[in-house]
């Protein structure tokens, strides 16, 4: 099991050092690349994340793969994590850091499902008096399901909004059930 405080506490060392240098985003968008390429399964994974491994060897091998590829912020936090045996935590850092980034920027995640594909009218609509209505800016995922049957289901950080028809129809079952 991942230890999230440790992430975080990782994370936040990371970006503090990225926000001095100016390189917030960079360094998130290199961490994530490195921590997807490395999550697969496969060699490269087992390469990372095995215990046997000599430190020396993993840092001279990450250090020669990824110099001059990447930020030196996020180099020097992937040889962090390998001199503290800290590998398996890549993943949970990764998360941590780009949260901390979409609060310093005052977005939040936003995943948006809908019955039908929404046109770019009621997209921005719908997106413009969420922002005003939270004050916030989002980071859309936007996904159609035709099991909604109509309407759409909003998941805004941990708050879930659902006005789709099954939603409604759900609750409608719920509610005649305990009523019964």
């Amino acid at each position: 099991m991942v230890n999230r405080t440790l992430a975080r506490r990782y994370a936040i060392a990371a970006i503090g050092v990225a926000g001095e240098r100016g390189v917030v985003k960079a360094v998130g968008a290199d961490l994530a690349a490195v921590a997807h390429s490395i999550g697969q399964q496969g060699l490269v994974h087992d390469f990372f994340v095995a215990p046997v491994i000599e430190r020396r060897e993993k840092e001279r091998v990450l250090t020669q793969v990824f110099e001059n590829r990447i930020d030196p912020v996020a180099l020097h936090t992937l040889l962090l994590l390998v001199r503290k045996r800290r590998e398996a935590l890549l993943g949970a850092i990764v998360e941590e850091y780009l949260a901390l980034e979409r609060a310093g920027r005052g977005a939040e995640t936003l995943a948006l499902e809908s019955a039908r594909a929404l046109d770019d009218a009621e997209y921005r609509a719908l997106i413009e008096k969420l922002d005003r209505l939270y004050g916030k800016k989002f980071e859309v995922t936007r996904r159609v399901n035709a099991d909604l049957i109509g309407g759409l289901r909003l998941l805004l950080g941990d708050r879930r909004i659902d006005a789709t028809v099954a939603g409604r129809l759900d609750a409608l079952a719920r509610q005649l059930h305990t009523t019964a």
